[in-house]
């Protein structure tokens, strides 16, 4: 019998990014003319140079965009309580409606204090236990930026959702169990995963969706998927050795090219030679993280809107 074969589908998350973006300054443009500019407000504690790259990116984007935005930059030594203060000053502006929080913070500041301190009103990581119980209930609110873009790419990919059995690898709070929730919600059959699991691949190959959050580089192999299935991965773990590399990247001269001049690449959570045998999957770079801020600028008008008895999508 004759065997089919069909080529896997990138998904492209810069080319959808670029698409949210572009929809998010078309309704800045229409609040504009309502006298409304939608305000970021970004805190980034100390010098972490990841953090103050990936801060200057959000801060850029929101000028492109036509949204207000300030960085606050309180020293390594800030305590808890002046954070604290910092936020109150923050939740009382007009002109601010959304507040971030860049993470990690450090180790003395109470982070969870912190980010329950963040108006859910302003609340634009979708972090706040009120939004979360927004989420769950299926109420208007701010979601989780990297899992609201997932279900985007979905979306604007016309792939189906409904009545597809999903699966999460990864049950963090800020991309697992969102993830999970929003699926649901649309109306997907979900099973989370997590390191308890058993049997951890026969879970894996019954999943017709199939998304990776758990961290760990090239951790779902080809052997733990289904032939067909769409892959979600939102893995971006850098990696520095060069057998490594060579056995991710087999004969890819264009990854040995950027690793003989970065001294590393990035690899995602599913292993490369998993995705010839999906029907379509995101890439890692240019997949899931690419919505992540884009969803963030979209997140801040939903905020400035909702605030203003707005309805949230279009002006």
């Amino acid at each position: 019998m004759k065997v089919m074969t069909t080529t896997a589908r990138v998904l492209d998350g810069v080319a959808i990014a670029g698409q949210i973006k572009a929809e998010v300054a078309a309704e800045v443009k229409q609040l504009a003319a309502h006298g409304t500019t939608p305000g970021l407000a970004v805190v980034l504690v100390g010098h972490v140079p990841a953090s103050e790259i990936y801060v200057r990116s959000k801060v850029k984007t929101c000028g492109e965009l036509g949204i207000y935005s300030e960085m606050l930059t309180p020293p390594e030594s800030v305590t808890t309580e002046e954070m604290l203060r910092i936020v109150a000053d923050l939740n009382a502006r007009e002109d601010i409606d959304g507040i971030l929080i860049q993470l990690p913070l450090p180790k003395h500041v109470d982070t969870k204090r912190l980010l329950e301190a963040v108006s859910p009103d302003k609340d634009v990581d979708g972090f706040h236990p009120v939004n979360v119980g927004r989420l769950q209930s299926g109420q208007p609110g701010l979601a989780p930026c990297t899992p609201a873009g997932i279900m985007e790419i979905l979306r604007r990919s016309n792939l189906p959702v409904a009545g597809q059995n999903a699966v999460v690898v990864g049950r963090s709070d800020i991309v697992g169990k969102p993830a999970a929730m929003m699926l649901l919600n649309a109306s997907a059959t979900v099973t989370v995963c997590h390191s308890k699991t058993r049997d951890l691949p026969a879970v894996t190959r019954g999943a017709d969706l199939l998304v990776a959050a758990i961290g760990r580089p090239g951790f779902i192999t080809r052997d733990m998927v289904k032939p067909g299935a769409t892959l979600i991965d939102v893995g971006i773990n850098r990696i520095t050795d060069a057998h490594e590399v060579a056995g991710f990247f087999p004969n890819d001269t264009a990854r040995a090219a950027t690793f003989a001049k970065r001294g590393s690449v990035v690899v995602g959570d599913i292993h490369p030679e998993a995705f010839p045998i999906s029907g379509a999957y995101t890439p890692v770079p240019g997949g899931v993280g690419a919505l992540t801020i884009a969803m963030l600028m979209q997140n801040t008008v939903t905020a400035a809107k909702l605030r203003r008895g707005l309805k949230a999508g279009k002006s």
